[in-house]
């Protein structure tokens, strides 16, 4: 097969935090090096804040999975039966995320089955292009009862959903990501935002944060 792209070889995607797409994974287990395989991908691609497109897709892991991961994520062996292999979806996947900054909840989860699932298509991922909205909201909302996707949903006052489909987590993961970018943008940084910023503050020490903002706040 013939090696796609590598992302570092294509135009760069625009700084502007509120053009991304979001992404989420139901998988077969915790790590894709003991084995474990995507069941289920959910993106959507948010351009100027806004959601213009959606993608789902189940996937046929090549065996079964547990009764715990199926009453857990609500997908079930039949279901997945006649879904098409990891490959056929993977290989979508990749051309609805090609030059896209990414976003996901606890994204380092997110991107380890990203990466394996590319590279089984010998596809190579988007280096530096991931912000995770949990460690980032850790910063932001250090206050929260605990930083799960489904408590910031409810402590932001975002609309419910249904949690652990790969779609539903990734419309809410979208709804929290926007709320951020307000959150950021009223403390003083102004209405443009960029993803370099995002990815600096997941990474910022909790005490520093305040800092950090400030100096981005400043008139040049």
């Amino acid at each position: 097969m013939q090696q796609r792209d590598s992302w570092s070889e294509r135009a760069q995607p625009p700084d502007g935090a509120d053009s991304v797409v979001v992404l989420d994974f139901e998988t077969t287990g915790l790590s894709p090096g003991q084995g474990d395989r995507a069941i289920e991908i959910g993106a959507v691609r948010v351009v100027d804040g806004r959601v213009v497109a959606r993608f789902q897709r189940l996937m046929n892991p090549g065996f079964r999975v547990s009764p715990f991961i199926e009453s857990y994520t609500g997908i079930s062996n039949a279901m997945l039966c006649d879904a098409p292999p990891c490959a056929e979806v993977m290989r979508e996947f990749a051309d609805f995320i090609e030059g896209q900054r990414l976003v996901a909840h606890n994204a380092a989860f997110d991107r380890r089955f990203l990466e394996a699932e590319l590279a089984a298509i010998d596809c190579t991922p988007p280096v530096g292009h991931f912000a995770c909205s949990m460690r980032i909201a850790r910063r932001l909302y250090p206050e929260a009862p605990n930083h799960k996707l489904a408590t910031l949903v409810a402590y932001r006052g975002l609309r419910r959903g249904r949690f652990h489909r790969a779609l539903a987590d990734a419309e809410m993961t979208a709804l929290l990501w926007l709320g951020m970018l307000e959150e950021v943008a009223r403390r003083g940084v102004g209405s443009e935002v960029s993803f370099g910023l995002m990815q600096r503050l997941q990474s910022t020490p909790r005490h520093a944060v305040a800092t950090l903002l400030a100096e981005r706040a400043r008139p040049a």
